[in-house]
């Protein structure tokens, strides 16, 4: 029971437990304390006028904390409870993908502007240089690194966001020790991992139930129908997966672009469908979704006949990118999924979506773990994956 001594995390937690949404957890209490340790730490700094530590002399040091696990342990639901209980403004929340996509598309404006000038500019201090200006407490979740470009920046950057006194907060699901394993020229890369464990104690979160595969036992993922039904079927499934935790409007950074998210929360996205196959959306937006999110929840999956040609594409290419990284996916259907592609030219990839959607609810697929892809990155793009319904990544 959440008591009044209680710290903001710790609290946050036990209100989750009490209401039914949450099981009693002896690791998550033990890293909900720690990050309770870092909220008081912070809120110590405030009130000594502290939070302006880009003045005069060095800010005092506060630790932050690197939470690692499995999938499903609840590293996602720590950090969000305590990014919302934290009582500072400069904090930020992202996924890592994006926090190093925006590095690198600020590191390229930066070197195209300054190209052919006088004086030689570092972009990668001018880059990080507004993230000083205006962050405290940085939570970054999903922290891995997968190639050697974000491995040989990761260090320039916490150097300099650490020295100003920025806190980190991150989840993972491997240990520092063993981000970018067996990756090239990983020695290179050995002293950030020096300087990531002297700014954060690591916490492993090893609890041996995975949460959020309990939360789909059971569970009847798709709904076919329209109108009050429909929607209270996903209501329910978003309720049963988030936690009962309010939902948030985020972003997906994509090649230098946004995908509005309406609604997300502990790694589940819900989407109305139509705003994820009528806008002008490809194969590595879909893959930036697929790898931003364990689970999305798309409401009134229409029907696709003649008139939705783009549309029908735009689907099958979102529904191969979901499958293929493994993730979950619920649903309500206008239609019965047989009679989703109402238009001849696309009745074969339709006979194959079907199959796939036939086997996304069965228990072996929802029981099956995350299938982690890096994405392209902007400043190397690759090509798109072929589309089933045409060989182009953008639908128009």
């Amino acid at each position: 029971m959440a008591t009044e001594a209680d710290g903001p995390v710790t609290a946050a937690l036990g209100r989750l437990v009490e209401g039914g949404a949450l099981e009693i957890d002896a690791r998550q209490a033990e890293a909900a304390a720690l990050l309770d340790g870092v909220a008081a730490a912070l809120a110590a700094q405030r009130r000594q006028g502290l939070s302006r530590w880009f003045g005069r002399g060095a800010p005092a040091s506060v630790k932050g904390v690197y939470l690692h696990g499995r999938v499903g342990r609840g590293k996602t639901l720590l950090m969000d409870l305590f990014f919302s209980a934290v009582d500072i403004r400069a904090k930020r929340r992202l996924h890592f993908h994006e926090f190093m996509d925006e590095m690198h598309s600020a590191i390229t404006a930066i070197r195209a502007a300054s190209a052919g000038g006088r004086e030689r500019v570092d972009a990668v201090v001018a880059a990080i240089r507004p993230v000083l200006g205006g962050t405290r407490l940085i939570c970054l979740d999903e922290f891995r690194v997968d190639d050697i470009t974000n491995a040989m920046l990761l260090g320039r950057l916490f150097e300099r966001l650490f020295a100003q006194g920025v806190v980190l907060v991150a989840t993972s699901n491997v240990a520092p020790d063993d981000l970018y394993e067996n990756g090239l020229n990983r020695q290179l890369f050995l002293p950030f991992l020096d300087l990531l464990k002297r700014h954060v104690t690591v916490f492993p979160l090893d609890g041996p139930t995975d949460y959020r595969q309990l939360k789909f036992e059971g569970q009847q993922v798709f709904h076919i129908g329209t109108g009050p039904a429909a929607r209270a079927a996903m209501d329910a499934l978003w309720a049963r997966l988030t936690g009962g935790m309010a939902g948030r409007r985020e972003a997906v950074a994509s090649l230098g672009r946004r995908i509005e998210v309406p609604e997300a929360a502990m790694g589940v996205a819900r989407f109305p469908a139509r705003e994820l196959v009528e806008r002008p959306l490809g194969a590595r937006d879909y893959l930036r979704l697929a790898d931003a999110y364990d689970a999305l929840i798309l409401d009134g999956v229409p029907q696709f006949d003649r008139t939705k040609s783009s549309a029908a594409k735009r689907f099958i290419l979102l529904l191969d990118a979901l499958y293929d990284s493994g993730v979950k996916l619920g649903a309500s259907f206008d239609v019965p999924i047989g009679q989703l592609g109402a238009d001849d030219k696309t009745a074969a990839e339709f006979e194959r979506a079907a199959s796939r959607l036939a086997e996304m609810q069965s228990a072996d697929y929802l029981a099956a773990p995350r299938k982690r892809k890096a994405p392209p990155h902007p400043s190397r793009p690759a090509a798109d994956p072929p589309s089933p319904a045409r060989g182009e990544g953008r639908v128009p």
